[in-house]
Parts: C-alpha cells; structure tokens; sequence
C-alpha cells in the first residue's frame, strides 16, 4: 500500500523528491500519512478533494485484496 501511495503522489506533485509517506499498521487497519511540499498540497488535495478521494479509492480497492481497511491521511 505505501508503494502504490507513494507513486501516484510522486506523480502528481512539482517536487516528487519531498513525497514521505509513513505507515501505521494494526490488525485490520492501515493508516498511511501523505506528506508533500506545501506547494504541492493543491495538487494531491484537487479541487473539491476529488483528487484526495480518487487516491483514497484506489489504495482501499487494493487493500481488499488483504482484507484490511486503509485510511490515508495527508498531513502538513
């Protein structure tokens, strides 16, 4: 799951070399921290949130393959 964040965050972002992803892991939850540079939080936030939510969908659509929950977070 940190892979796969990571990598689509790098892809959307102006600086990919300041895209830090941290994990946190329990029996059926993930929660994944996203940091990027402070110019780049409009980018992976998108307008509305679409982006943030379209990046959330995809990374729980994986996690089902390991029956746990994802939460990703994007953190300042």
């Amino acid at each position: 799951m940190k892979q796969l964040l990571e990598h689509i965050a790098k892809a959307l972002v102006d600086e990919p070399e300041q895209v830090d992803v941290q994990q946190v892991e329990s029996d059926r939850l993930i929660i994944l921290e996203l940091r990027v540079a402070e110019n780049d939080m409009g980018k992976v936030i998108g307008k509305q949130g679409r982006i943030a939510k379209a990046i959330r969908t995809v990374v729980n659509a994986a996690a089902v393959k390991e029956h746990k929950k994802v939460v990703v977070e994007i953190v300042q």
